[in-house]
């Protein structure tokens, strides 16, 4: 913050943002509708589930590592022009624990991605970017997740238990729980675990003279949803956390490849969800919405209207799909019943507003622009919902392990950068900058071309 460039507030104007969403539009310079991740999780018509955008599963719908490619990634990132413009020779890799991150973070033309296998606990990679670096397959053979998750024991940091009496939090990992990965993986342990690789790969870049290497690391702030409670105390615990596992990141850049020969840059991605439910005692305004029972309705007015049938394939996050199959082989016009569907459901309590895929491609306000920058038309739903702040979306299907209710909350989001390069002056940037300046303006400081669906020149 002293001695960067510190840019207070990066706007990604849009809806419905996630980490990855928000992640493939920072290093592609695009917004979520074009760059092939609009979010986390896409519906999958011919498997009729949910899948994420850059895994593609086996026929019976199973994913491993090999199926984390960026090969849905629609655009050249800022790793990928690196790698060109240094003529394939730059060393690159990225690190996270979630393998989306890591595959958008190193792009199409990398060394490598590594990311935490949430089933074994071991760091993993998939046969797109080769064989795991030396130096992580050394980790997973003495120091993996795998080797130690029975050692983890999360309590607050004393500063933490201090600001937070009464809070006193442990959190204990079973080898024999199926999800303990996916649990471990949204607390600090993973992002220290994180920067243990990222310094392994750091010490591994060339350091001859005229050499050029890039290491790419994502960490994470996500709300501990398998917590009780606000999670207010954990929630500070992981940020003064992170800032430790940052201050080793800065240290292994000065040690190994010298101080003032490096360009730093560190954003958040504009997405913040929060974990924790309003006590009732409060008697603020407010409900639950469940998906379930939604989708239920929905089908059976339809049904009522016309005729047997399932019209209502899937409705997760928001995001009603229809059975466009089942709806044709009624000789039925799918654009007339998603808009029978947006009418039904706009008289649901705790809806706010309802959109048709039709309205979402044509905005015609600042709302519909705003959800049209995230809405992919390739496998973008057929009706959006919006529901009313303060309303709790139920969580009453298989695939939501963990996370059973979230409270939904309308914030303005400030979400930082930080920029720090050899020559850049120091300065503080409060004005809201378009996100999809960064790539530019990383681009400019390491005199590249910026990526290919960049359409803004940095205005800071």
């Amino acid at each position: 913050m002293g001695k960067g460039v510190y840019l207070r507030d990066v706007d990604y104007g849009t809806r419905r943002l996630d980490a990855n969403s928000g992640a493939a539009a920072l290093l592609t310079g695009s917004t979520p509708s074009t760059t092939g991740v609009p979010s986390a999780m896409v519906y999958d018509e011919t498997l009729s589930t949910m899948r994420p955008p850059l895994a593609t599963p086996a026929p019976s719908g199973a994913l491993s590592n090999d199926s984390f490619t960026p090969e849905q990634l629609r655009l050249t990132t800022i790793a990928d022009e690196f790698a060109i413009a240094n003529d394939g020779k730059a060393v690159i890799y990225s690190v996270a624990a979630d393998p989306q991150q890591a595959v958008i973070l190193a792009g199409h033309a990398a060394d490598g991605a590594v990311w935490l296998n949430n089933t074994s606990g071991h760091w993993a990679t998939s046969s797109y970017y080769g064989k795991l670096p030396q130096a992580v397959g050394s980790t997973n053979s003495r120091s993996s997740m795998a080797h130690r998750i029975d050692t983890i024991d999360w309590r607050p940091l004393p500063a933490v238990a201090a600001a937070h009496p009464g809070e006193n939090f442990r959190y204990r990992f079973a080898r024999n729980d199926r999800d303990v990965y996916r649990k471990v993986a949204l607390t600090p342990a993973a992002n220290s675990a994180v920067t243990d690789v990222a310094v392994s790969l750091i010490s591994q870049l060339p350091t001859t003279p005229g050499s050029t290497g890039m290491v790419n690391i994502g960490y994470t702030l996500a709300p501990y949803r398998y917590g009780e409670g606000k999670l207010e105390a954990e929630t500070d615990d992981a940020y003064l956390r992170l800032d430790a596992q940052l201050g080793r990141i800065l240290d292994a850049v000065d040690r190994y490849c010298g101080a003032g020969n490096a360009v730093i840059w560190l954003s958040g991605t504009g997405y913040s969800q929060s974990a924790a439910i309003e006590d009732k005692k409060y008697r603020l305004p407010g409900g639950e919405f469940s998906p379930k029972r939604a989708m239920s309705l929905l089908n059976a007015y339809l049904v009522a209207r016309h005729g047997n049938g399932e019209y209502v394939a899937a409705i997760r996050d928001g995001n009603v799909y229809l059975n466009t199959r089942s709806i044709e082989a009624r000789n039925l016009d799918s654009s007339a019943i998603a808009e029978e569907c947006r009418e039904f459901l706009a008289r649901m309590a705790g809806v706010d507003k309802t959109y048709t895929r039709r309205q979402i491609l044509a905005p015609g306000d600042e709302e519909t622009r705003a959800l049209n920058r995230a809405y992919d038309p390739k496998t973008g739903a057929d009706v959006i919902i919006t529901l009313m702040p303060g309303w709790t979306v139920v969580r009453d299907d298989s695939q939501s392990a963990g996370s059973h209710q979230r409270q939904l909350r309308d914030l303005p989001l400030a979400s930082p950068a930080f920029i720090m390069a050899p020559g850049l002056a120091p300065r503080t940037i409060s004005t809201p900058v378009d996100a999809r300046e960064i790539a530019p303006a990383i681009s400019g400081i390491l005199r590249i071309r910026p990526p290919n669906g960049a359409d803004r020149r940095p205005s800071f």
